[in-house]
């Protein structure tokens, strides 16, 4: 399968709409079904919000690769932030630390097949999720 590998610019809340739309038709590429495709777009926008809510500007990129042994779609979300103090708890529904309703980062992680935090105060944060491509795709 051909690597690909897109990455946007997310500095504005329109850059989140480039994202989805971005990871939608990768997934399209790749065989995924209407559902997954919606799952995983709404997923991209999670995590895209989360960048221009907290962090102000960062990017993601859409990548093929393997994951466990797997071929998968991978989304990694990264930005120069002031990063996730505590991860545990920002997996959790409900906690916020802003004005939202808390929901982003759990419900990105039951959205996708795997999700994976790298983050730390000062450092900014990485988000990578992956949804496994369909067989025989």
């Amino acid at each position: 399968m051909a690597a690909e590998n897109v990455v946007i610019a997310v500095r504005v809340s329109g850059d989140i709409v480039i994202a989805r739309q971005a990871g939608r038709e990768l997934a399209a590429k790749l065989g995924f079904s209407l559902t997954d495709r919606t799952m995983i777009s709404t997923a991209i926008s999670e995590i895209a919000r989360n960048i221009t809510s907290y962090a102000g500007t960062g990017e993601v990129r859409l990548l093929v690769d393997d994951r466990e042994g797997r071929q998968a779609l991978v989304v990694q979300a990264q930005d120069e932030g002031p990063g996730i103090l505590d991860i545990p708890r920002a997996l959790e529904d409900g906690y916020s630390t802003g004005r939202g309703l808390g929901l982003g980062l759990p419900g990105a992680r039951r959205l996708m097949d795997r999700l994976i935090i790298d983050s730390a105060p000062g450092r900014g944060t990485l988000v990578e999720m992956w949804k496994w491509v369909p067989n025989g795709a």
